[in-house]
């Protein structure tokens, strides 16, 4: 620093001094207090851009659902035990989030209000409980790190829906073989099938109605396995749906047994 003959002060510039070092841009955005008068109010003004931008995907998204006919599946039907309900793909984490324990049953509650409540409710009051003007993601530990968690609790969630529907589906029995006939229709175990409930899942003449076709069925299973499923039920069908005795079961099961294509049983095999 020098002065001159009237006592100001003199500003001395160093050039080409390789100990100075030149002042460089910064690589990272700038800080919100660095636009002094330049900034908007949350509400109405940005708030009002937000949703101009959110009419118009609207409108966008409408005219591609409408441009386009949506899948539809069977009819309505609430005698058909075999259909699988699950939602939109957008609601799967939802879904599976009411299998837990903790959020179903006596605490349905719980995951259907509470931990959805919080979720939304926290988006939408993000812009008033984080006020920091820090734009860097790594300078917001906790704001950045609530948002990471629940994008990867959300994609867990659609996963686990997903799979555990698609192992729902390959759990369905196969459909009637038309060409398959019923075998021994005079034994006793007929008889005893269509005074059971068994005739309302798997038709008359076992063709599968709501549930599974019977037909060919003692080429997939075992006497074991046989008595299992009646027992414990198997994929859609609940347990206890038999209402004979011991005795009349296992005279069923002998006739399901005897229910094949007349191919040889394949080892292992255990759908129909």
């Amino acid at each position: 620093m020098a002065h001159n003959s009237d006592g100001n002060e003199k500003q001395v510039h160093y050039v080409g001094d390789s100990r100075v070092k030149a002042k460089k841009e910064k690589l990272y955005p700038k800080d919100y207090s660095e636009f002094p008068g330049k900034t908007e109010a949350f509400f109405p003004n940005f708030l009002l851009k937000e949703w101009m931008v959110a009419v118009v995907v609207m409108v966008g998204f409408m005219a591609l659902v409408m441009a386009h006919e949506p899948p539809l599946g069977e009819l309505a039907d609430p005698t058909n035990t075999s259909f699988l309900p699950v939602p939109d793909w957008y609601f799967l984490f939802l879904y599976e989030l009411l299998k837990f324990e903790w959020a179903s049953g006596p605490f349905v509650v719980i995951g259907t209000v509470v931990v959805p409540g919080v979720m939304f409710g926290a988006l939408m009051l993000v812009p008033w409980l984080d006020r920091s003007k820090e734009r860097r993601p790594f300078k917001r530990p906790v704001t950045t790190g609530l948002m990471m968690l629940s994008l990867i609790s959300i994609v867990i969630l659609t996963w686990a829906a997903e799979d555990e529907h698609q192992k729902q589906l390959a759990s369905l029995p196969r459909g009637a073989d038309e060409n398959t006939e019923i075998v021994a229709v005079e034994d006793p175990g007929f008889e005893i099938y269509k005074n059971n409930a068994c005739v309302n899942c798997h038709g008359q003449e076992l063709e599968g109605l709501q549930g599974p076709s019977l037909r060919g069925i003692g080429d997939g299973y075992t006497e074991d396995e046989l008595f299992d499923i009646i027992d414990h039920g198997k994929g859609t069908m609940p347990a206890g749906m038999f209402q004979g005795t011991e005795e009349e079961k296992k005279v069923l099961v002998d006739w399901l047994l005897k229910q094949t294509t007349g191919e040889e049983k394949k080892e292992g095999q255990s759908d129909h």
